[in-house]
């Protein structure tokens, strides 16, 4: 949801492989980084983001062994237009996630997903266990707290003004705006039951490494820690001093401990 506040440049790796997947209409387009013999893990991006902001994140876990699965959700960066936000959409979102991972002939894989897309990824590990190998969710929301509406409202004032107008050119081109103002109309408007996934939290049975900043703007920390006990194994980070967006505010000790994660899951 928020822009990052990191001031270290950023960092480029080349694509492997990249194209586009037709999903339901519309193109998907994605990107492979890595070897091609490593442990797969995709990265799902945020309600604002896209390919973009795992960029810190790529080179360190590429020289770590991973082969890394990247990809902008429909409407975000180089995906097709998307007209709306429908009630429900993070449920679509994750059907396409799966029918992608289908199109690419990856059974079994880690993910790693912030904000919306770490709500996307729980909701795959809760239907689909067999695919998801291990996960780690950064700032993903469960259910309803008045200090999201805060935070929406906040953005909501922010949209035409930098350095979050700016953060949307980069990320999505010049529909980047629009983008945002649809997705917090659809929000703000939102029966706040439509995001209601803790029932749904004991179906989990991959390991599963919370991570939140304990000052982030949308959620207070009592909301990961309600997501670690809720999945079957799970474990959790608050990080002092960071925000909603903690792989851009400190990328160094976030990559480390997600690698560390990623490379003993069982035994985090």
């Amino acid at each position: 949801m928020a822009t990052s506040r990191s001031k270290e440049p950023e960092s480029q790796i080349a694509a492997a492989r990249s194209g586009y997947a037709r999903i339901n209409g519309h193109r998907l387009y994605w990107e492979r980084h890595g070897s091609g013999s490593g442990e797969v893990v995709a990265l799902l991006h945020h309600g604002l983001g896209s390919i973009r902001s795992w960029r810190r994140q790529v080179p360190s876990f590429v020289r770590a062994g991973f082969d890394l699965l990247l990809f902008d959700r429909w409407g975000y960066g180089r995906s097709d237009p998307r007209p709306e936000f429908t009630p429900g959409f993070l449920q679509q979102d994750s059907a396409e996630a799966l029918q992608l991972f289908d199109q690419l002939q990856l059974e079994r894989i880690s993910l790693i997903g912030h904000s919306d897309g770490g709500s996307i990824s729980l909701r795959l590990g809760a239907e689909h266990p067999e695919r998801v190998a291990s996960m780690i969710v950064v700032a993903a929301h469960i259910y309803y707290e008045p200090k999201m509406l805060e935070g929406l409202k906040l953005i909501e004032e922010s949209i035409s003004r930098p350095p979050l107008s700016l953060a949307l050119e980069r990320e999505h081109g010049s529909r980047g705006q629009e983008l945002a103002r649809a997705w917090v109309d659809h929000w703000l408007a939102s029966d706040a039951h439509e995001l209601s996934m803790q029932a749904m939290l004991g179906q989990i049975s991959s390991p599963t490494f919370v991570v939140q900043g304990e000052l982030d703007e949308h959620a207070t920390p009592q909301h990961a820690i309600d997501i670690a006990n809720g999945v079957q194994h799970g474990s959790l980070w608050l990080i002092p001093g960071a925000h909603h967006m903690p792989m851009h505010e400190f990328p160094e000790l976030f990559n480390q401990r997600v690698i560390e994660f990623l490379a003993n899951p069982a035994n985090s």
